[in-house]
């Protein structure tokens, strides 16, 4: 099976390490100030990928991949501030306002911002089933925010959908540059959020936690946000943010499910009803087929490749052997038809 074909697979992968992590940060955060465990998480995940990345080194195969231009920088840059140091704050203040079942169920959120900016900012395109099912999404989210009032959980509420919205940009501004290494990017944004977010903390009083939850935050930093993200960068690229996004909005019934059990946290009618809804949306996204004839223009880029039939180029000397691997290439313009998404060699316009 072709990585084209794994990608909806890598998108729930990288959605259950992130689902999973809201009611296990749940548990952290009463020893824990929420901005310094923002900054932890971010840490870890950083931290950990840099030693993947120096471990993985010396093996062509996993390391053939596109590094970093000077023309990535900005979207670098603005991945790491909404991504890496906004979002994660406004998520962590948000669930110590909200119970956990509930911002689980809220972050399904993200799918939608991400699916709307794709669309109108970015013109990825979205047919009528996935407008379909990110009506069904914002019903679900709409009818799980009335719960909280207008108290303090109705602010939680509030903080968790700020928080999707500076993820949903953070993820278009991924898509950028997905076609470079995931391990660099990932780890790039974990080490220069979490600095920053883990200094703020300090700066505002935050003491050091106890060493077990430390090491926790740590290492819950580096699976769900350093790996978790990994995989979703390298879905974004072969799925396009909007898609990418829609499969990640599972992420929040596997994180209801956990703080469930983790918690003891009970699932209301309410919580059912919502969650019904946003399941006919992910399924809407999940069952859909997009086929059609299509021109591929003339371009030139920098990727992780093998040779199929987007993939016709010769070699000059020099290129890396053996597949996959990555080195600047030329695609000749080519028309023809097969089921696709808007990866990187499909951002056509449609009728």
């Amino acid at each position: 099976m072709d990585v084209n074909r794994r990608a909806p697979l890598i998108a729930l992968l990288a959605a259950a390490m992130f689902g999973l992590s809201t009611p296990l940060a749940k548990l952290l955060i009463g020893s824990i100030d929420p901005l310094l465990l923002a900054g932890l998480l971010y840490l870890g995940s950083g931290t950990g990928l840099s030693l993947l990345h120096l471990v993985r080194r010396g093996t062509t195969k996993l390391s053939g991949e596109a590094q970093l231009t000077r023309a990535d920088l900005p979207w670098l840059a603005g991945t790491v501030f909404f991504g890496g140091m906004l979002g994660p704050v406004l998520l962590l203040y948000g669930l110590a306002l909200t119970d956990a079942a509930s911002a689980s169920l809220l972050l399904n959120l993200e799918a939608v911002f991400t699916l709307v900016i794709a669309w109108i900012v970015f013109h990825e395109h979205v047919d009528r089933r996935l407008f379909a099912g990110a009506v069904a999404i914002i019903a679900g989210a709409v009818l799980l925010s009335w719960q909280g009032g207008l108290g303090a959980a109705g602010w939680g509420v509030a903080l968790v959908g700020l928080a999707c919205l500076s993820w949903a940009i953070d993820n278009n501004l991924t898509r950028k540059i997905a076609a470079a290494d995931p391990v660099v990017l990932a780890a790039i944004k974990g080490l220069a959020a979490g600095t920053v977010n883990t200094a703020l903390a300090f700066r505002m009083g935050a003491e050091l936690p106890p060493l077990p939850q430390l090491a926790s935050a740590l290492a819950l930093g580096f699976v769900s946000y350093g790996l978790g993200l990994v995989l979703f960068i390298i879905a974004l690229r072969h799925l396009g943010a909007a898609r990418t996004g829609a499969y990640y909005g599972t992420a929040p019934f596997i994180g209801a499910l956990a703080a469930a059990v983790l918690l003891a946290a009970p699932l209301s009618y309410i919580h059912l009803a919502a969650g019904i809804l946003m399941a006919i949306g992910a399924w809407l996204h999940l069952s859909e087929n997009h086929e059609h004839a299509h021109d591929h223009d003339a371009m030139d880029h920098d990727h992780r490749h093998v040779h199929d039939e987007h993939h016709r180029h010769g070699h000059a000397e020099g290129d890396p052997p053996g597949e996959p691997h990555a080195h600047p290439h030329h695609h000749a313009r080519l028309t023809h038809a097969h089921r696709h998404w808007p990866d990187l060699h499909h951002q056509h316009r449609h009728g």
